[in-house]
């Protein structure tokens, strides 16, 4: 049998919510689905030169030669679909969601297509809201100006068994719904720092110019008179050639830092540029150069001239609250940066690799309390992930406490202990003091506001936690870790009895980061509290699928609520579903 690889633009489309509509009305839902195939997808596909590869029970797969074909047909499908349904019962209603890729395929002889270029568009299919269209980055690339249609970003997604993250965005068809309606700009001055370009000639220097970056970014955000947008929206555009105005748009901020970094031997260069977003002139551009042994002081001279550029009026004493030396050993901060990017994977190598640098790091400065406190996060988190190792929780609490008693005045530290405090410790009232010390030194720190939503949500101040998840997704609007405020606030609704907005938070949390395991939680609970038995045990098998080692007497240990009454109805919820003793 042969195979031949071609480039192609993949089209997967299914129904929402398939087995509770067949469970309504199995006959009806088969006769209409039937149905719209004929008379609606087929010719659809057709007109825009389509193929139709395989039907999939509720869902299709099918290959266009070209990628404007395929996003056009998908938004007449869509269209179509909607008109035809607009009559039927909100709970009757089918609707699709579609992905669309742009990539290598694998063609068997049979005509049918596998690889990357398949798999990616199934998994963009599977995130995309009822009734969109989700486009990969490089279909989106070679989209731009050739449709009616405007697109939102989504930054860069972790999709399931997709090794690297996929950049994505949803199509809007109403093009005043996209990015021609962005964030509005804030009150103050407003700021984003893109990836600096690591001008090494060493991919194994890119560490350091990424650590370097947010670093920066950390130091800005601790202006409380500017707002800053976070890493991880910043560095969704990390290695793209960008339009600084269309970054401004996308972001909702009115200046744009970007530039790069050199590092050879012990010398560094950092050169930076400012950029009004709206204008698109050049409003600073500088270069410093100093020794590795220097690189604070470099840092502090980058944020310096940015504020000085941006707000002259902005006092000197509240630039200088933003420097921060958090250890004399240089070799120390080089292994915490090293411990960073893996930090940010959210897999259980990168945790694994997290936990040796930072003991590596503090074995050469037991005082380095940033260290300690991301060996302390990533150990509570462990447990959450159940990635743990036996005394994760004894220990993260120990050193969670060691790290309140001698770091008052650096906002990062204290947002990590503070969360590993109510989570490991259950001390709600140190961490809520703890929290609010965090965010009053980095008012704009999107982490920080994340930390206090689950803090606060731990401690049974629900409504309080709703309010910081969305604070912080204003702060990074195209977050790849979006579906942990996401997923919170689904965990508060549920703690509100708002059972159906809890699901609807929960699902959106999963389609945003599908491994992680609060997400699948929630969705669990809201489906059992909706008296949905057989999509809870759906969901709970996922949740098992994903988390093997996951059970009710590990969350009963684990147990990180304030209310009691709360905690045994959880583990209740997902008994009933089927979770295991």
């Amino acid at each position: 049998m042969t195979t031949q690889r071609h480039l192609a633009a993949i089209l997967a489309c299914d129904v929402v919510g398939y087995s509770r509509l067949t469970e309504r009305d199995e006959h009806g839902t088969l006769e209409r689905l039937k149905s719209y195939r004929k008379n609606l997808l087929e010719p659809l596909v057709l007109e825009h030169q389509g193929r139709i590869v395989k039907l999939t029970g509720d869902g299709m797969l099918c290959e266009f030669a070209s990628v404007v074909n395929a996003v056009t047909s998908a938004i007449a499908i869509q269209q179509a679909l909607a008109e035809h349904e607009a009559e039927t019962p909100e709970e009757e209603r089918i609707r699709f969601r579609i992905g669309v890729n742009l990539g290598d395929v694998v063609c068997e002889e049979d005509g049918d297509l596998y690889g990357d270029g398949v798999n990616i568009a199934t998994r963009l299919e599977s995130i995309a809201d009822p009734g969109t269209v989700v486009v990969s980055g490089t279909a989106y690339d070679h989209l731009q100006g050739k449709l009616d249609c405007g697109f939102t970003p989504l930054g860069d997604l972790r999709l399931k068994n997709i090794e690297r993250p996929v950049r994505a965005y949803r199509v809007e068809t109403d093009a005043s719904a996209s990015v021609a309606a962005p964030p509005p700009l804030p009150a103050k001055p407003s700021i984003a720092v893109l990836p600096f370009t690591n001008m090494s000639g060493d991919p194994d220097q890119e560490y350091f110019a990424d650590g370097l970056v947010e670093d920066i970014i950390t130091g800005l955000s601790r202006v409380n008179s500017f707002f800053v947008i976070a890493r991880n929206s910043s560095f969704t555009y990390k290695g793209r050639a960008v339009d600084l105005r269309q970054v401004g748009r996308e972001l909702g901020v009115r200046y744009v830092l970007e530039g790069s970094i050199r590092r050879a031997g012990s010398r560094v260069r950092i050169s930076g540029q400012l950029v009004d977003a709206i204008s698109g002139h050049h409003v600073w551009t500088d270069r410093f150069e100093g020794d590795v042994s220097d690189i604070f002081d470099l840092q502090d001279k980058v944020t310096e001239s940015v504020v000085g550029a941006v707000e002259p009026s902005i006092r000197l004493e509240e630039i200088k609250q933003a420097r921060m030396k958090p250890t004399d050993y240089i070799s120390a901060y080089d292994l915490y940066l090293r411990a960073l990017p893996r930090f940010y994977s959210m897999t259980r190598e990168g945790f694994a690799d997290v936990r040796r640098l930072t003991n590596e790091a503090l074995s050469i400065d037991p005082g380095f309390n940033l260290a300690k406190a991301l060996g302390a996060y990533i150990r509570s988190l462990s447990v959450s992930q159940c990635w743990h190792e036996p005394d994760d929780i004894r220990v993260a609490a120990r050193m969670a406490r060691e790290v309140l008693a001698d770091a008052r005045d650096d906002p990062t530290s204290l947002r990590f202990a503070a969360q590993v405090i109510a989570y490991s410790a259950k001390d709600y009232e140190t961490a809520l003091d703890t929290i609010d010390r965090s965010l009053l030194l980095n008012p704009n720190s999107a982490q920080g506001h994340t930390g206090s939503g689950w803090v606060n949500a731990h401690s049974g101040r629900s409504l309080v936690a709703i309010e910081h998840f969305h604070r912080a997704m204003r702060l990074s609007p195209v977050d790849p870790e979006k579906g942990i405020a996401l997923s919170g606030i689904g965990m508060s609704y549920l703690m509100l009895e708002r059972y159906e907005e809890a699901l609807a938070w929960g699902e959106r949390a999963l389609r945003e980061m599908p491994n992680y395991g609060s997400s699948h939680r929630v969705v669990i609970m809201a489906l059992v509290k909706l008296n949905r038995p057989d999509e809870a045990q759906a969901a709970a098998l996922r949740l098992m699928e994903a988390f093997p080692t996951y059970t009710l007497g590990l969350q009963r240990q684990i147990n990180p609520w304030r209310d009691k009454v709360f905690a045994e109805r959880y583990v209740e919820a997902l008994g009933i579903a089927g979770v295991p003793e």
